[in-house]
């Protein structure tokens, strides 16, 4: 039986980047790492690699990954694991003064 996707949620400004794409499902048999996760959802929209991720594969400053609600930042980062049927969310930080 094949497992639920998980689903990457995209924040407005991603979105038009991705073409107005609001959602990726990522089919793969879990488990997965936010790291991999990330690497199959932005295989399509390479475009969204460089906005979320730095250099080295760190999620960049102003920017923030939860999974199921939790924010994987604050925790393992990327090496986060992500259970079947996670829902998660890219959230880019407001910053300014």
């Amino acid at each position: 039986m094949p497992s639920s996707p998980i689903r990457v949620i995209l924040p407005g400004l991603l979105r038009d980047l991705a073409g107005g794409v609001g959602e990726i499902e990522v089919t793969d048999p879990a488990p997965l790492t936010v790291a991999d996760v990330l690497d199959r959802a932005f295989s399509v929209h390479r475009i969204l690699e460089g906005k979320v991720r730095d250099e080295q594969g760190r999620i960049r400053q102003h920017v923030k990954v939860f999974v199921n609600g939790e924010d994987a930042t604050r925790t393992a980062g990327t090496a986060t694991a992500v259970p079947a049927g996670a829902r998660v969310h890219i959230v880019n930080a407001i910053s300014g003064g």
